[in-house]
């Protein structure tokens, strides 16, 4: 009994994490005219999410692996949200770069959670 009261708690939680997270990333989601490598990384944000939110409804990743991808997603965005700041609202390459590499590590980690 204890256990199942556990695991509600815990897909609660997941839930209102993924809304909070969620709803920072899907902000960021719309085309800027411009700015394609912008663009890039938040199309690859969203992609993530999409990967998350369905391995959790398909029961391949459980609320805790969901949790810690969601907020590495949300670090990634708050570090492009702060690269953009500092550049007009553009990224340089290298900052592109390493916002990539960050995403290529959370998409394996998520790739191999439900797989």
């Amino acid at each position: 009994m204890k256990t199942n009261a556990t695991f509600r708690l815990s897909v609660i939680g997941l839930v209102a994490f993924s809304a909070f997270v969620s709803g920072t990333v899907i902000a960021q989601d719309t085309a800027v005219p411009g700015h394609p490598r912008v663009n890039e990384v938040n199309q690859r944000l969203s992609n993530q999410q999409n990967r998350i939110q369905n391995g959790v409804a398909d029961g391949k990743m459980n609320a805790k692996q969901a949790a810690r991808d969601e907020k590495q997603d949300s670090n990634i965005a708050q570090r492009e949200s702060a690269d953009e700041a500092k550049h007009n609202g553009h990224l340089t390459k290298g900052e592109d770069k390493r916002l990539n590499k960050s995403e290529n590590q959370d998409s394996r980690r998520i790739r191999r959670q439900k797989h």
